[in-house]
């Protein structure tokens, strides 16, 4: 099957975005790659904001439903949070982490960017917290914490550690690892008593 235009041009965008990161991401180069007029990337996305926002958009729903599958099997939750670990490399080796990053950091100095990257993060809280509230029946109690808490402390977790991890130092990028998959330790024994 032969890729639309707005997918050669996503495609094309992100191995931009990758490469040059958001500060010096330019449509024309998009257009180059994807090889097509740099009015196509206008006419199906209008601006280069929106362009960028379109990939992150893709990219995260498609990550967003495989952690829907993941966390909606029968598998213990120790389990479950163990493969949330293991996709974190895989999103690392991706570039997704990379273009979320970018946008965070986009999103710091504009207001309709950081509102729309608050969107793209909610889906992920949103999943965190339905595993929380699963946790929460199962176990009865989340000591002092709420299941939103729960979620919201995860979610920082793996954001924070990502933020690490970017950084490419593999001193930081093993601890990052290290700690968030010392939770699973923690999840098991509550889960298996």
């Amino acid at each position: 099957m032969t890729p639309t235009t707005p997918d050669r041009i996503l495609t094309a965008a992100r191995g931009c975005l990758l490469a040059d990161g958001y500060s010096g991401f330019s449509t024309r180069r998009v257009a180059e790659a994807a090889g097509v007029p740099l009015s196509q990337i206008h006419y199906h996305f209008g601006t280069r904001k929106a362009l960028v926002l379109a990939l992150l958009e893709r990219e995260n729903q498609t990550l967003l439903e495989r952690q829907r599958r993941m966390y909606g099997t029968e598998a213990p939750l120790w389990k479950r949070y163990e493969q949330a670990c293991d996709y974190l490399d895989d999103d690392l080796a991706s570039g997704y982490v990379r273009v979320l990053q970018e946008m965070i950091a986009a999103g710091w100095s504009d207001e309709t960017l950081a509102a729309q990257v608050l969107t793209v993060l909610q889906g992920w809280y949103d999943v965190l917290g339905e595993v929380a509230r699963e946790a929460e029946r199962r176990f009865g109690s989340l000591g002092p914490f709420t299941a939103d808490q729960v979620a919201g402390l995860v979610a920082m977790a793996f954001l924070g550690g990502e933020s690490l991890a970017l950084l490419g130092d593999p001193k930081w990028s093993d601890g990052v690892r290290g700690w968030l998959r010392s939770v699973t330790d923690l999840i098991r024994s509550l889960e298996e008593g």
